[in-house]
């Protein structure tokens, strides 16, 4: 049936059809998991400490040595508080999404570090029942010559890639199990 203005004139073509899809193409959430670290919340703590110690110093400098250690404990306090806190907070959580033909991996409340990953790309998709950050080298945004690259948060099950180029990319994530799955669905479906 075709649509027809007020008037009863046919629509020119393409006019007045629904799009087919209102999400770009590519974007269509598939599955979204996500895990969170308690610890990084203390070092976060810790940082904001630091933070507090520096400008408690650079208010209250009622040193009476000369301004260059005061200036020195000011800058040392404030740059290692902001290094722990930010450092801390980029990777309390993170959040994999899987779009038809992207795997998108977000670290923190700013999504920072980010990485796409086409599934074009993907040779394999395997679920790492025990991730730890010793394993690792701790938390973070990490990589290891031997192991590729990872996100870890915490430790627990994990998602582990293996991309067309030899890379190996792992990172946690509550429910991996499914997210492989999901991904070896669509990897089936984007190569045929």
């Amino acid at each position: 049936m075709r649509d027809y203005p007020r008037d009863g004139a046919p629509l020119a073509e393409g006019e007045g059809a629904p799009a087919a899809e209102s999400a770009p193409r590519g974007r269509t959430e598939v599955w979204k998991g996500r895990a969170t670290s308690r610890v990084q919340w203390l070092l976060a703590a810790l940082g904001a400490g630091c933070l507090a110690l520096g400008i408690d110093l650079a208010v209250d400098a009622a040193w009476s040595a000369t301004v260059a250690p005061l200036v020195m404990a000011v800058v040392g306090c404030l740059g290692a508080g902001l290094l722990i806190l930010f450092g801390t907070l980029a990777f309390v959580h993170v959040e994999v999404k899987l779009h038809r033909d992207t795997l998108e991996i977000r670290c923190g409340h700013a999504g920072l570090p980010r990485r796409r990953i086409p599934l074009r790309d993907v040779v394999a998709a395997d679920h790492a029942p025990s991730v730890t950050p010793c394993h690792w080298g701790g938390w973070g945004y990490r990589w290891r010559p031997e192991k590729g690259t990872a996100v870890i948060v915490r430790r627990g099950e994990g998602l582990v890639l293996r991309l067309g180029d030899g890379r190996v990319f792992t990172v946690t994530v509550d429910d991996a199990e499914t997210a492989v799955r999901h991904i070896r669905s669509r990897l089936a479906a984007v190569r045929s």
